[in-house]
């Protein structure tokens, strides 16, 4: 069956029917002061996927705080908490004596991050959501498709293996004392702040290169499958996960069931844009990784091995769980809104370089 874009305000009945419809044994005290709802701490608040599960919890009426530095302002019905994320002490006063239902944190990235959270969150909070990665997942992939239980550990990439140290940690504050913590591991997710490409997806560079038929690199000739989750698809899963005591102790990836060669996510792309000709070079991932030693963990460790995944997991525990969003019409989005406002379509000079030189130095092994 074809995914079918639910209606506009679909999201929003959903998000109440997660709540609502969730048996009372799963579901933790209610603390907050929403009639229907929870109280969710969210550790960043305003990123690529964290808007999204804000806006998602929000919906349904959860009372969400959200810890901040205060760049930022809030979305609208959030309470904001602001705070330095490396300071224990700023945290710990900006929390004073409240206590959480569930706790989120988008923005753990070494063990001293989350060392922090289990300090100051003990006792406090009845689950703790440590949003990891799916670059955890060992590379080159052992099978296919990647399940929570397929072996963890990426050569290539050290924010994966930050990450996985993180989990473990938390995994063994859990054995050793029910810290209530469950994982959760997102793959490629875009927001409409996004255009996906291999180099970095946040802002317009790539979509701008296209725009003005500017080169644009693509590896291994395109060929490998990968999956691109809307922030918006992510955030209902995610949303489904907070509050349920079943999920304390178990690890989660939440990814789209469309997956699409690269060469595919270019020409979709290619299409939103209405680029007329695209000049779309194809680079041995060994080439790009030699030229451009940054790109190791973007590719080797990551977007240059098959992005497939089994979702049963996170579909048994959030019942009626499935992504809807089509890249198709998700990259339309992305660009609709860039293109409303000029000021968004800013170029990264530095982005655009590396794109520039990766070209330059296969146009010289090639001969022109």
């Amino acid at each position: 069956m074809p995914h079918v874009r639910p209606p506009a305000d679909a999201g929003c009945r959903q998000a109440r029917l997660e709540f609502a419809g969730m048996p009372d044994r799963m579901r933790f005290p209610l603390s907050g002061s929403g009639v229907n709802g929870m109280k969710v701490l969210v550790i960043g608040g305003s990123g690529n996927i964290s808007s999204a599960t804000v806006e998602r919890l929000l919906a349904r009426r959860d009372e969400v705080w959200i810890l901040t530095r205060g760049k930022r302002p809030v979305a609208a019905g959030a309470r904001p908490l602001v705070a330095d994320r490396g300071s224990r002490d700023s945290m710990a006063a900006a929390l004073g004596g409240l206590e959480f239902d569930a706790a989120v944190n988008f923005l753990g990235y070494t063990v001293p991050d989350v060392k922090t959270d289990f300090e100051l969150l003990s006792g406090r909070v009845s689950q703790y959501i440590f949003i990891s990665s799916a670059t955890v997942y060992a590379k080159p992939h052992r099978e296919l498709p990647i399940r929570e239980t397929s072996r963890l550990g990426n050569p290539f990439s050290q924010y994966a293996r930050d990450k996985e140290q993180c989990e473990a940690w938390l995994m063994a504050r859990h054995v050793k004392s029910g810290f209530p913590v469950t994982i959760v591991r997102p793959s490629h997710t875009y927001s409409n702040r996004w255009i996906p490409n291999p180099v970095t997806s946040a802002g317009y560079t790539f979509a701008a290169r296209l725009e003005r038929g500017e080169p644009v690199f693509i590896h291994d000739g395109g060929r490998t499958p990968w999956a691109i989750t809307a922030a918006s698809d992510f955030a209902a899963g995610l949303a489904g996960l907070t509050g349920l005591k079943d999920a304390i102790g178990e690890a989660y990836h939440i990814t789209t069931d469309e997956h699409l060669t690269w060469s595919q996510i270019y020409s979709e792309t290619v299409a939103a844009v209405g680029a007329m000709h695209p000049r779309i070079v194809s680079m041995p991932t060994d080439f790009i990784c030699n030229v451009e030693p940054d790109m190791v963990a973007r590719l080797k460790g990551d977007k240059a091995e098959p992005g497939v995944f089994d979702n049963s997991k996170i579909k048994a525990a959030v019942p009626g769980f499935r992504c809807n969003t089509l890249f198709r019409d998700g990259i339309r989005e992305s660009v609709r809104w860039f293109r409303e406002d000029p000021a968004r379509q800013s170029v990264d000079p530095a982005v655009s370089a590396v794109f520039d030189r990766l070209l330059a130095a296969w146009g010289r092994r090639q001969g022109f």
